[in-house]
C-alpha cells in the first residue's frame, strides 16, 4: 500500500498507536515480542514508528503474540464503539481495489452469512433470537429500513449497521426497487 493515502496514514497510525499501547499493556518489550510473534524486530520498531506498510500476515502474527483481535490493532485507539471498525485494512495496486474491516463480533458458537433480498414493499418479522445474538448489516443495492424496538433506521447501499438481535427486530423495503443486503447471524 501506499502510505501518501490518507486513510491508509491514519491506519498506519493506529496500528503504530494501538502496538505500542498494548505491547507495553503485556509487559513485552521490541525483542520479546519478535520472538513470540516471529516477526522482526526491526519491522516491530517500524511499524511502532508508523513508517512501514505492513502484511495482513504480520499483523495477524503481531494480535495473536499480543493475544488480541486483529482489529485491535487497526481500529482508531480513541473509538467509542469497538464492535464497529470500518477502516481500511488493505489497497491493492490498481486504484480501487481494497478491503475495509467493518465491523467485529464475538461469538461462542458460529456465525452465519445470509444474502438477502426484499422486493419493493415486502417486510421480514421473526421473533427475536436468544440473548448474546446479534446481527451485522451490508446493504448493497437499494435501501433497507430496519426497525428494531419500535425504532426506525435506513441503511443505505453501502452502509452497514449491527444490533443485539435478541431485541424485536424487523426489515422492510420501504423503496421503489429492491434491496439486496449481507446478514451475518453472530451466535
Amino acid at each position: 500500500m501506499h502510505k501518501e493515502n490518507p486513510q491508509r496514514a491514519s491506519v498506519l497510525q493506529h496500528v503504530s498507536q494501538n502496538v505500542r499501547r498494548l505491547r507495553h499493556a503485556a509487559e513485552l518489550s521490541q525483542t520479546a515480542l519478535a520472538e513470540k510473534s516471529g516477526v522482526s524486530r526491526r519491522m516491530l520498531v517500524a511499524i511502532e514508528a508508523g513508517e512501514k506498510n505492513v502484511s495482513l500476515s504480520t499483523l495477524d502474527r503481531v494480535a495473536e503474540a499480543l493475544d488480541v483481535a486483529f482489529s485491535d490493532l487497526i481500529q482508531a485507539p480513541e473509538a467509542c464503539d469497538h464492535s464497529r471498525i470500518n477502516e481500511l485494512a488493505w489497497a491493492g495496486e490498481i486504484d480501487g481495489s481494497k478491503a475495509v474491516l467493518l465491523a467485529k463480533a464475538t461469538a461462542r458458537r458460529e456465525v452465519e452469512l445470509w444474502e438477502w433480498r426484499l422486493e419493493p414493499g415486502d417486510r421480514y418479522c421473526p421473533d427475536p433470537d436468544l440473548e448474546g445474538w446479534s446481527e451485522q448489516l451490508f446493504v448493497f443495492e437499494g435501501s433497507l429500513t430496519l426497525v428494531v424496538d419500535d425504532v426506525e433506521t435506513t441503511i443505505a447501499a453501502g452502509e452497514f449497521f449491527m444490533f443485539p438481535s435478541h431485541r424485536p427486530h424487523a426489515y422492510r423495503n420501504d423503496g421503489a426497487v429492491a434491496v439486496r443486503f449481507i446478514r451475518n447471524v453472530v451466535i
